[in-house]
């Protein structure tokens, strides 16, 4: 009975996480306008999406989303895994120190650093716009690729770097031939999550887009809500955002799984 239950909880857990997302999916085969309403299995809402009859101003947000979470995943991803392994040679209580001082952004609310951000560029006096949406996500999404990246140095001979040197290596070549093959999955991993986490992100945008008219997907979901509904496109929109991070999810499963196979053979 224990067995079952606990089979059950988890289940309706996983159908309670999973089935706003169903909806959506299921709705974003259907042409009606208003979510909850069958009007006939159609994918009218996919051509409308992808033949550019939506309003532009989606468009534009799309792209604006997907240029800024490319960028901050990408330099987060340099900037984090440099940090990781700054961290990690660090013994005693510094490393303590610097671990605690990288997870207080993650468990801090977003509009805090969203806020902080804000008073910050004024205080700079930096024009609000691309660079510091870029700059703010940036901050926002690194530690969290440092969390991605600490597990798999610890995960690693401390001995490969030293003897790489001890071998005639200098250290720029012992980083990029011993270092960074050994976190690389923890590297994509983290790079998958801070673009993940640059377009879902709403509370720092917000605070740093300025007045110019920049848009991301999240601020314009915002602004149609309060308008008194949402574009139907944005259905179909999300499944496809939601089984592209399904996809690259079970790909990065499954190469770890064949890795980890291949290195207990090995």
């Amino acid at each position: 009975m224990k067995k079952f239950f606990a089979q059950a909880y988890i289940w309706l857990l996983l159908a309670i996480l999973y089935a706003p997302i169903l909806i959506i999916v299921i709705f974003s085969f259907t042409e009606a306008k208003v979510l909850g309403n069958w009007t006939g299995f159609s994918t009218k809402l996919y051509t409308s999406l992808f033949s550019g009859s939506v309003q532009h101003s989606l468009i534009d947000a799309i792209q604006n989303t997907l240029i800024i979470a490319l960028i901050a995943a990408a330099v987060s991803t340099i900037l984090g895994s440099i940090a990781a392994i700054g961290i990690y040679s660090l013994k005693g209580r510094k490393k303590m120190a610097i671990n605690t001082l990288n997870n207080i952004p993650m468990l801090n609310p977003d509009i805090i650093t969203g806020i902080s951000l804000f008073l910050l560029f004024v205080s700079f006096g930096v024009t609000q716009g691309y660079a510091t949406v870029i700059l703010a996500h940036i901050t926002f999404c690194t530690p969290y690729v440092v969390l991605s990246v600490m597990p798999r140095l610890q995960q690693m001979n401390p001995n490969l770097y030293e003897a790489a040197l001890d071998l005639g290596a200098t250290p720029g070549q012992a980083l990029r031939k011993v270092l960074i093959p050994e976190i690389k999955p923890g590297m994509i991993s983290g790079f998958i999550l801070a673009f993940t986490l640059s377009i879902d992100d709403f509370a720092v945008t917000i605070f740093n887009i300025g007045t110019s008219g920049l848009e991301t997907l999240s601020t314009y979901i915002y602004a149609d809500a309060r308008k008194g509904g949402l574009t139907p496109e944005l259905r179909p929109l999300s499944t496809i955002i939601f089984v592209t991070v399904l996809i690259l999810l079970i790909i990065i499963n499954v190469r770890s799984q064949r890795a980890a196979k291949k290195k207990e053979v090995l």
